[in-house]
């Protein structure tokens, strides 16, 4: 993908806010804890690395809710797979 490093910063700080928001409100962290998982999933990354953004490929919620139930999560915890309308809201 290709974007300005504001345009990635901008992306970044959404996904980690939209990550950290889920951690907290279904995963039971607190809101320092759920930033500090937001961090560590949603790293800086460089503007030369090869790889930069792959893990845009899919949203925070899905990346939050693999690691809050574990990769089956859509199979166990169907009404899981989409996301809630409070979550929807933060963008």
């Amino acid at each position: 993908m290709s974007w300005s490093e504001a345009q990635y910063e901008e992306y970044l700080h959404g996904e980690r806010r939209r990550y950290a928001w889920t951690m907290q409100h279904h995963g039971g962290l607190t809101p320092p804890d759920s930033w500090t998982a937001a961090l560590e999933c949603y790293p800086y990354e460089p503007s030369d690395d090869p790889y930069r953004g792959l893990v845009f490929h899919d949203e925070a919620w899905h990346w939050a809710m693999r690691a809050i139930h574990g990769d089956r999560y859509p199979v166990h915890h169907p009404k899981l797979v989409e996301p809630p309308p409070e979550y929807l809201a933060l963008d």
